[in-house]
């Protein structure tokens, strides 16, 4: 008896309508995997194992149970072997191909995570040079509020030394004048 389909699960969505879809990338993964597998010591042992059996039992074996004649060649070893070339090489080059892809991927990236890195790090520097001017800035504000401090200083105790009296006992108007005859001396 057939199920109806579920009404919280869209159409063409569940198992009610179609089989479970086989993976588009099955085929790639599979040519990865013949790849990989035949580029290890364990395939060429096996292989070098079957091809010495195959040859062992063609020439060992009495005549009725041979099924390759060793005196035309092994033809039937030579086809197989042919044909198991013919396969594989495709098979890696798909394999590569893929490789290739998912290297075009990790070098952009690659590229776009040492893009970011340059970025901070430019903006890093540029917040240091900030900081640094700050800190030459307010380095130098510091002098020059302690020499204009000093400045005023000694400026205060030359009028009390001249006067002989403080700049708060003095007449304003005199303080005035004062600044003017000093003006005009300039």
């Amino acid at each position: 008896m057939a199920r109806s389909p579920r009404l919280d699960t869209p159409l063409g969505r569940g198992s009610a309508t179609r089989g479970a879809a086989p993976s588009r990338d099955r085929f790639g993964r599979f040519t990865e995997w013949v790849a990989r597998a035949m580029g290890t010591p364990a395939f060429l042992l096996l292989l070098t194992l079957f091809c010495a059996a195959w040859i062992a039992w063609n020439t060992l074996m009495p005549k009725h149970l041979r099924f390759d004649d060793a005196a035309l060649g092994f033809t039937a070893l030579t086809l197989m072997l042919s044909l198991q070339a013919s396969y594989a090489a495709p098979l890696i080059l798909l394999a590569q191909n893929r490789q290739d892809d998912r290297d075009r991927v990790q070098i952009e990236q690659d590229r776009q995570r040492a893009e970011r890195n340059l970025a901070d790090t430019e903006y890093l520097a540029r917040e240091i040079v900030a900081l640094r001017l700050a800190l030459d800035e307010r380095t130098a504000q510091t002098v020059t509020r302690d020499v204009l401090r000093q400045e005023l200083k000694s400026l205060l105790a030359d009028l009390e030394h001249s006067d002989g009296a403080r700049p708060a006992d003095r007449d304003p108007a005199d303080s005035a004048a004062r600044r003017d005859d000093d003006e005009r001396r300039r």
